[in-house]
């Protein structure tokens, strides 16, 4: 049971910024870092694919749905590593990648873990915001 005030963290409630502070919340916890890791790699004919593509030059839009995909998904695994953690916002996100031997990329989301409460109500009218 959760005491007074306490947040009940889910990924789907999760505010994640890559700015330090959040307008109209307060920090009420810092909890600590908190990543999500994916490792990927392209088939054997992905890679074919790719190096001919990278001859005649342009987009290589197989390797750009890869590291969509695999961005989504260290940011998913972030968010799931945060509300565990009893989290209701990531603040300071980042992103970093690494090549891992000749096929594989490591992508991390890493940011802070926190408990926030909002100060001022949200406002849904665009008009409002600067």
């Amino acid at each position: 049971m959760q005491a007074s005030g306490e947040y009940a963290a889910s990924p789907q409630t999760m505010i994640v910024t890559t700015t330090e502070n959040i307008p109209g919340t307060l920090v009420v916890k810092t909890i600590g870092q908190v990543f999500g890791l994916t490792v990927r790699s392209r088939s054997l004919g992905g890679n074919i694919a790719a190096f001919l593509k990278g001859l005649i030059g342009g987009e290589i839009g197989s390797y750009v749905k890869l590291n969509e995909d695999s961005r989504r998904q260290a940011l998913d695994r972030m968010v799931q590593n945060a509300a565990a953690m009893g989290a209701n916002a990531v603040t300071m996100m980042r992103f970093d990648s690494t090549e891992m031997g000749l096929s594989m990329s490591e992508i991390v989301a890493y940011g802070t873990a926190r408990v926030i409460e909002l100060t001022t109500p949200p406002s849904d009218d665009p008009s409002t915001s600067n």
